[in-house]
């Protein structure tokens, strides 16, 4: 991309900031975001973001669909809108909608919409090449389709599509389409950077030169992250005064997607220090949500709601938070509702030991720590995986300990054949108790959950409930490689995650039960003698 050509009056601007100015976020996770390859939303599916986004992270506007797609998205719609209406919020559902004789102004109107976002050219290429008009005639039908969704009761914002190479090739062709357009009442200009292209740099100039040349009119910036600087991008703008943001939750949208919505609203409280609407002790959860909804995963080093972003591996980060909180930041978990955490591997030292030993109230000898973290090492260098679940039978190994050998399995039978039934037999030690049992189930490892079921039922117990199931291998790994089977179960006491190992996944995700067993039985007992006591 070219240097963009800006205004001359507003070359040597100061930049406008965020300090003290209430900076708008809208989110398009509902919209833009289904652009993603393979993510399509249920309307329920829709219905139950809209609420966590705009109820419970606070957004200031959600973009929810595209008019005129199916009528499963008019159902979604006509949902979001009648559940916002309730709440006082309609206003702050928007639609994308086109030119398009009013087809997108009934579509929307028949939803229960009152905000339409619509799509004009923002750029004489496609205004030429995709419509074959000129900017004269390209504005008369806009002005038409605004005047149309206005006096049906719509406000209207209006994106200028391909912005950003509409402003590098022809920036006169951008200035005469707002100058054309700046008294139709439209709320917000939104500027699209739609493939991705601009820099920081190019956004601060393009962006001063538009709230320069306009100040009386409200500009939006809508990134793409082609280049991965869509939430730089996103701090130009604000800086050069856009009054308001899009981003999607876990970047999705077309292609590399769009600004993550958690690093936009972090990096304008508190580059910028903006003033903003968002409540941060969501976006863990909505992140997670949209993760389940859409099918896609997203890293564990995502900033801010990746699994393993508050997670201190090497042991001299551990022990300079012991000693004085050294390796700390802003960016504290507990402000985001979530908790620190000390890896267990190799890089592991007596800090991350002594920091897991503290979160299970486990107290060892010095002696023994430098046993069990001997051990952790070994372990790391044998790539295996170490939770802190994980570490309390590490400790029963090293130190022969017989506290977490309440349950064992002693042998197990698991048989499948197809368009059948799996059938697991198993025997299994509880206490100084033996007991055998038999299930039937669709699979062998829902054949052995039932199998242990029945013997844990006639003892009083139940199974947890089974709330993600994840198996992997090493990366580059065989047909025979072990296997790596990661259970998070819903207890009492909240989540609890543990893995089992094996070349065979049913006999991994049996020994990740049987670590589950062994921890509730031992809380059990824990939380028995502590009554006697009392």
């Amino acid at each position: 991309m070219t240097d963009l050509v800006p205004n001359k009056s507003v070359v040597n601007a100061p930049a406008r900031g965020a300090s003290g100015r209430r900076v708008l976020i809208m989110d398009t996770t509902l919209r833009d975001g289904e652009q993603t390859q393979g993510v399509s939303f249920a309307p329920a599916e829709k219905l139950n973001l809209a609420k966590a986004l705009l109820e419970q992270v606070r957004v200031d506007r959600i973009e929810v669909a595209s008019a005129r797609v199916s009528s499963g998205e008019a159902s979604a719609v006509a949902q979001i809108i009648d559940w916002a209406r309730e709440r006082g919020l309609a206003e702050r559902v928007e639609v994308l909608g086109f030119v398009d004789g009013g087809a997108s102004v009934d579509w929307i109107r028949r939803a229960g919409g009152q905000v339409l976002n619509l799509l004009a050219k923002g750029s004489e290429k496609h205004c030429q090449g995709q419509l074959g008009k000129t900017l004269d005639a390209h504005v008369a039908d806009v002005r038409a389709t605004i005047d149309l969704a206005q006096s049906q009761g719509l406000s209207v914002n209006l994106y200028l599509e391909d912005w950003s190479n509409g402003y590098r090739d022809n920036p006169d062709y951008v200035y005469g389409l707002v100058e054309r357009l700046a008294d139709a009442g439209i709320g917000h200009f939104m500027l699209p950077d739609t493939l991705g292209v601009m820099t920081p740099d190019q956004v601060f100039t393009a962006i001063s030169d538009m709230v320069g040349r306009f100040p009386a009119l409200q500009f939006d910036f809508h990134p793409h992250n082609d280049y991965g600087l869509a939430t730089a991008n996103v701090l130009a703008a604000v800086r050069a005064g856009a009054a308001a943001v899009h981003c999607t939750v876990n970047c999705l949208g077309e292609r590399a997607g769009n600004a993550s919505l958690a690093e936009v609203a972090v990096n304008l409280r508190d580059q910028l220090d903006g003033e903003l609407g968002i409540d941060e002790t969501h976006l863990a959860r909505v992140s997670e949500l949209v993760e389940s909804f859409s099918g896609k995963r997203i890293s564990d080093n995502a900033p801010i709601v990746g699994a393993d972003v508050f997670t201190q591996t090497a042991g001299i980060h551990a022990d300079g938070d012991k000693k004085g909180s050294l390796y700390h930041s802003r960016l504290s978990p507990e402000r985001f509702a979530r908790r620190r955490k000390y890896a267990l591997g190799k890089l592991a030292g007596k800090a991350s030991l002594a920091k897991n030993l503290e979160r299970l109230d486990i107290e060892l000898s010095e002696e023994n720590q430098r046993k069990v973290l001997q051990r952790i090492v070994e372990l790391g260098d044998s790539k295996k995986t170490i939770t802190t679940e994980d570490l309390p039978f590490i400790i029963a190994e090293v130190l022969e300990s017989k506290d977490y050998d309440h349950a064992e399995l002693l042998s197990c039978t698991v048989s499948s054949s197809l368009d059948l039934e799996s059938m697991a037999g198993i025997k299994i030690r509880l206490g100084d108790q033996v007991f055998t049992g038999t299930g039937a189930g669709n699979g062998g490892f829902d054949a052995f959950t039932n199998a242990l079921g029945r013997i844990l039922k006639r003892q009083g117990l139940t199974l947890p409930p089974l709330i993600d199931y994840e198996v992997r291998i090493p990366r580059g790994g065989r047909t025979d490689a072990l296997t790596e089977c990661s259970i998070t179960w819903q207890t009492e006491r909240g989540e609890l995650r543990t893995r089992g190992v094996h070349a065979n996944q049913v006999f991994a995700a049996i020994g990740a039960t049987m670590r589950m067993l062994n921890i509730q039985m031992h809380r059990a007992l824990a939380e028995s003698r502590r009554d006697s006591t009392a």
